[in-house]
């Protein structure tokens, strides 16, 4: 098993599997965030009861899709989440630099490379992941920490509707998420084919409609993302009827 798990396959397969696991969490994450969109077209964006139950009738979708997202079930999935991410992040550092090595270390460039056919995307997965990286640690001083980090602590999370505004009242935040989708966009949509290529269910026929269903989905997670991002900026910014609500809110950032 230490030989398969250390293994140039072993470790391709451990990376595979955990990028599955952080898809599956990006499809969910997405979701629950675009609910709030949904929120905006039926007029509920904002919509919290005063409470402190969950799943409270007239709450908005959105915070109720927040609610769930702090049930006991994914309390115990988050920590499962942050091993994952940490053993995605070290694995593919580690697949990184073995290629390096394998294409001639520092001047690999020199020479010809068997992946002159590779996308840019497959070329720089790890640029891409250090991009994402970084600006992940952005996001969860924005979110995590005002929200779930709170519940762990015993305090009470900050109202969800008032974060998004607070984050994406300024349109160069906006921009700088937007950077930050597009980077995932692209991690995404080579690590989609290939995760099924390592695991051995691609073949020649298969490959072409893998790389199409792997756009697909990264761009169906990623116009989730975008649409949260941009909606919460025209509530902050171009929602007559919720200005006075929204000076309130950004009153307490």
């Amino acid at each position: 098993m230490a030989n398969f798990l250390t293994s140039s396959i072993g470790k391709k397969f451990i990376q595979s599997v955990s990028g599955a696991f952080l898809v599956i969490f990006l499809l969910l994450h997405g979701t629950i965030n675009f609910f709030s969109v949904i929120d905006s077209l039926q007029g509920r964006f904002g919509k919290v009861m005063p409470d402190e139950f969950p799943y409270t009738h007239g709450d908005g979708w959105f915070q109720l899709g927040c609610d769930f997202m702090s049930s006991p079930l994914i309390k115990i999935m988050v920590p499962i989440l942050a091993l994952g991410f940490i053993i995605h992040i070290l694995y593919g550092i580690w697949l990184s630099w073995e290629n390096v090595k394998k294409r001639g270390g520092l001047k690999r460039y020199e020479v010809a490379s068997k992946a002159k056919n590779d996308s840019w995307s497959a070329k720089n997965m790890a640029v891409l992941g250090i991009l994402i990286l970084g600006l992940l640690g952005f996001h969860l001083t924005h979110f995590w920490a005002k929200m779930q980090l709170q519940e762990f602590m015993g305090a009470e999370a900050e109202n969800p509707y008032y974060l998004l505004i607070a984050t994406f009242k300024n349109w160069w935040v906006v921009a700088l998420y937007i950077v930050w989708f597009i980077a995932l966009f692209l991690h995404l949509e080579h690590g989609f084919w290939s995760m099924f290529q390592t695991i051995g269910w691609s073949n020649k026929k298969w490959q072409k409609r893998l790389k199409v269903i792997g756009i697909i989905v990264a761009a169906f997670i990623v116009l989730l993302f975008v649409a949260t991002a941009i909606n919460a900026w025209v509530e902050g910014n171009c929602v007559t009827a919720s200005a006075q609500w929204t000076e309130a809110l950004l009153s307490k950032f």
